[in-house]
């Protein structure tokens, strides 16, 4: 992933984990990195999000 995802491309590949997750049907060594890679985006997803709370929430205090 050399270029940088936007917030609705990681939630979307994360979706995608979680459903084959669910399925039961994957190789514990692939459900290993599946979830390795579900818990990297879920983090930069928790992170823009709070970032953009914080904006918000200072742009609410100016006005």
């Amino acid at each position: 992933m050399n270029e940088e995802l936007t917030f609705e491309q990681k939630q979307e590949q994360l979706e995608q984990i979680v459903s084959q997750l669910e399925t039961g049907n994957v190789p514990l060594e692939e459900m290993v990195s599946l979830y390795e890679k579900g818990a990297t985006l879920y983090k930069d997803c928790v992170e823009t999000l709070d970032r953009y709370e914080k904006k918000l929430n200072e742009a609410g205090k100016e006005n």
